[in-house]
């Protein structure tokens, strides 16, 4: 019986420590752009079950690795043990903070919301390349607490059908308790290391707390679960069977919006805009949305013209479809700021506003 030669592996494993780096790279984008392909709905069980086995098997690997650490010299884990529940830990670290970044990008307004998935994207890449602090108890619990406060913040709303101040504070409240009840296990797994970690574990817990928290009431974090699926200003939005039905104008063309212009809407004296969305809800969670219309006022900057709140529903795959309309706007630029009642941002329109004397001619588009 012939035995397994791993010497005939031994080149390509050189090659490979040699390349960690760019290796590590790719699989960092790789990775996420797995995850941003393969996770579907937020308020899908399948999510949440991938999310909570993810968070079970970091925390469960983080207690084991401390565990070993905290036996007397003799008896530690040996380098490849260590080597093992380090690559655990960071493997199941690194998912959820992938998974949480999809949804987080999903849902945000990135002109207001860029601060926080910066953070978010730091701390991503992070986790990555500081293999060797996994190995500290406070890296790894630190980190452990962070990602389930982030995943307390995007469960509670799924589960009370309610977005706002009161369910962000009883993410926090919950993600407390349950990392509380977390670290008087790893005191009885290894008390003594436990003990020489434990402050520095509390003054971090009170930093990541203070973080969250601050960017959530200076609304700067995404407003999950809602998510802005479509936005545009149209000459005119109907209801046509089970789609919506729109005017637009055929020129300008669409791609001239990524060369940092905007859509100019040719419109006759007393004439109307509308701003169509579609804005996605889990079942069973209905808000309201509101439509900020902006005019840009010379020398005083963006002025509020009309604000409109509208109730929405949720459970639609494409999101909940409505419109507001404008009447008479006068001549100049012009965004739509979509925002939910609290005042988060989800999107904006731009685009500038000139009056002629005929009608512009214009296509049909069908919303989905």
């Amino acid at each position: 019986m012939r035995t397994f030669d791993t010497k005939a592996f031994e080149p390509a494993i050189g090659w490979a420590r040699r390349h960690e780096g760019k290796i590590s790279a790719l699989s960092l984008a790789g990775g996420f752009a797995f995850d941003s392909w393969a996770f579907g709905r937020i308020d899908h069980a399948r999510t949440q079950a991938v999310f909570i086995v993810y968070l079970l098997a970091a925390g469960i690997s983080i207690a084991v690795l401390h565990g070993l650490e905290s036996r007397p010299d003799g008896r530690k884990p040996s380098d490849k043990t260590r080597t093992g529940l380090i690559f655990v830990t960071q493997f199941m670290l690194g998912c959820l903070l992938s998974g949480f970044c999809v949804f987080y990008i999903r849902s945000a307004s990135i002109t207001s919301s860029w601060p926080f998935l910066l953070g978010m994207a730091a701390i991503f890449i992070g986790n990555e390349y500081m293999r060797r602090y996994h190995a500290r108890l406070v890296f790894s619990a630190l980190l452990f607490f962070f990602v389930l406060y982030s995943y307390s913040i995007l469960l509670v709303p799924l589960v009370i059908h309610r977005i706002g101040r009161i369910p962000f504070l009883i993410s926090g409240a919950i993600a407390v308790v349950i990392f509380f009840f977390y670290m008087q296990a790893l005191a009885r797994l290894g008390n003594e290391r436990y003990r020489g970690a434990r402050m520095q574990i509390f003054a971090g817990m009170m930093l990541i707390t203070i973080f969250l928290n601050s960017v959530y009431f200076l609304r700067v974090l995404p407003p999950l679960p809602l998510v802005l699926t479509d936005a545009g200003v149209y000459h005119q939005v109907k209801r046509a069977g089970a789609d919506f039905q729109a005017q637009q104008e055929e020129e300008p063309p669409e791609w001239q919006a990524l060369f940092g212009t905007h859509a100019i809407m040719h419109v006759q004296k007393g004439a109307k805009l509308y701003l169509y969305n579609a804005v996605f809800s889990p079942r069973g969670l209905d808000t309201r949305i509101v439509h900020d219309w902006q005019w840009l006022q010379p020398g005083k900057g963006w002025i509020s013209q009309q604000r409109i709140s509208v109730p929405i529903q949720g459970g639609r795959e494409d999101g909940y479809r409505f419109f507001t309309t404008k009447s008479s706007p006068r001549p100049g630029q012009w965004q739509v700021n979509i925002q939910t009642f609290d005042g988060r941002a989800m999107g904006r329109v731009r685009f500038a506003v000139e009056e002629q004397a005929v009608t512009p001619a214009m296509g049909t588009r069908i919303l989905k």
